[in-house]
């Protein structure tokens, strides 16, 4: 997809000014983020099982090679083939290539964050290849051309009229069935209706489809088997209708063993959507057998680095911890305001402004770690304790050092800290700004424009001091019993 990463500060602008954006976003905000404290309230063993994660990620981490060699040979012993992919570029002429093998005009996709990232479907366009998403999320933003806003409800930014809207375009020809309760009418927006639509539009796609194109939410090494966790059956009908199946993953999906997986995915739902469990867990183990009455005739695996290696023994390791599973972003106040779009490349949220400065470079990104309030929000639901924070703050720091802000920013930065360090002019400092803040707002209690705070005073006004003196002067006079 398009990188328009370093056009944050006008992407998010643009977000704050739509209404359709604020209705639809208040799902996340809402139902998403209190589903997750209920069960995990629910299960009193969650917060042992997170640890638990944490432990088999970074076991893994630290001995990926060897993990990823065994899932490779269980793989071939079972019928299917690895195929290792350095960059985007050699994962997508893979993929290309085997489709070719099969002669493919059409091919059904279940929902794929590293297609997007490695930008497969514009590319299988362009040599005579049809894509067509199956996932409903997906299905809907291709309709509409635009990229996915969240890692698990690619069309989260998309209101129920908006859907019918697309699909009154896309389906001029489509025919209501009958659905008990649901009275038939131009442009229902009623869910069910919505639904049945999208579902009956694809499913002769499923049949027609010369191959089946799926992610992968984990690859299991104990067995060469990989994995999908979705709430729709469109996954399974994907990878085992067409003649070929391909898998498509990176290198950190790999863990272990079956009890590792049923560790991961007792606390992988309730952190994504806050169910106990998602509706389909589906392990694909090679390609048809003789004996097996469907299936694919070939399995292929294609497993993407993309400078993922790069980031083992680094500040940015624990990244790789990551399940994909949105908690980060469903209890952001940053991402509920401007939504996934704004960022600008395939990670959203709290996960991308500390993933896609590596994966898209710091010159690129360099907005994203700012796109914070730093409440600690992200880290404390993240099912795999990720120090999304800590390496926001690096970055930050990065940036500064390799002076890629801009200097102004740098300027106030390195004056801002000679004051900190130097305590009798950071408290002069701060006595004369909030007893000018205190005279200037007093009258309102707010202040509409401020100097340098044009980014704050521009969206919303900046609360006045109730009090002409600071903190600290407020505090000794505490101690010493002027204050009740």
């Amino acid at each position: 997809m398009q990188v328009t990463t370093q056009n944050f500060e006008a992407n998010a602008s643009k977000a704050l000014k739509d209404p359709n954006l604020r209705k639809a976003m208040q799902i996340i905000g809402g139902p998403m983020a209190s589903r997750r404290v209920e069960t995990a309230r629910e299960l009193p063993e969650f917060e042992a099982l997170r640890d638990e994660g944490v432990k088999i990620k970074n076991h893994v981490l630290k001995h990926i090679d060897l993990y990823l060699e065994k899932f490779e040979q269980q793989l071939t012993a079972r019928g299917g083939k690895l195929h290792w992919c350095r960059t985007p570029r050699e994962a997508r002429e893979t993929i290309l290539a085997l489709c070719r093998s099969r002669d493919a005009k059409l091919v059904t996709k279940g929902k794929s964050m590293v297609t997007e990232e490695i930008g497969l479907n514009a590319f299988l366009e362009e040599h005579g290849i049809t894509p067509v998403e199956t996932d409903l999320g997906e299905y809907i933003i291709q309709l509409a051309q635009e990229p996915p806003s969240h890692i698990i409800g690619p069309a989260l930014h998309k209101t129920r009229e908006q859907v019918a809207e697309l699909f009154e375009e896309h389906h001029p020809d489509y025919e209501l069935p009958n659905v008990p309760g649901i009275k038939a009418g131009p442009r229902s927006t009623e869910p069910q209706v919505l639904v049945t639509e999208a579902r009956s539009v694809l499913r002769d796609t499923y049949f027609r489809a010369d191959v089946g194109i799926t992610g992968a939410n984990f690859l299991i090494a104990e067995t060469g088997a990989t994995v999908i966790v979705t709430n729709e059956g469109n996954g399974d009908l994907t990878q085992s209708l067409p003649r070929m199946h391909i898998a498509v993953s990176s290198i950190e999906k790999v863990i272990p063993n079956l009890e590792d997986l049923s560790t991961i995915l007792r606390i992988l739902a309730r952190s994504a959507t806050g169910q106990e469990m998602s509706c389909y867990t589906t392990l694909s183990c090679g390609p048809k057998r003789p004996e097996d009455i469907d299936g694919p005739e070939e399995f292929h695996v294609v497993l993407v680095d993309n400078g993922r290696s790069e980031m083992l023994g680094t500040a940015l390791e624990p990244l790789l911890r990551c399940i994909r599973c949105g908690a980060c972003m469903n209890n952001c106040p940053v991402y509920h305001s401007v939504g996934g779009h704004a960022y600008g490349w395939v990670y959203p949220g709290p996960i991308g402004a500390a993933l896609d400065p590596h994966m898209i470079g710091l010159e690129t990104a360099r907005h994203l770690p700012n796109a914070s309030t730093f409440c600690g929000k992200c880290e404390e639901v993240c099912p795999m304790r990720i120090p999304l924070p800590d390496i926001m703050r690096w970055w930050r720091e990065q940036a500064h050092e390799k002076r890629i802000t801009p200097p102004l920013q740098r300027w106030g930065i390195e004056a801002w800290a000679f004051a900190a360090k130097t305590p009798w002019l950071y408290r002069l400092g701060a006595r004369v700004a909030i007893g000018l803040l205190n005279m200037l707002g007093k009258d309102k209690g707010r202040l509409s424009s401020l100097p340098l705070a044009g980014g704050w005073t521009d969206g919303r006004d900046f609360p006045a001091p109730q009090s002409a003196s600071t903190f600290m002067s407020q505090y000794k006079a505490s101690k010493k019993g002027g204050l009740k």
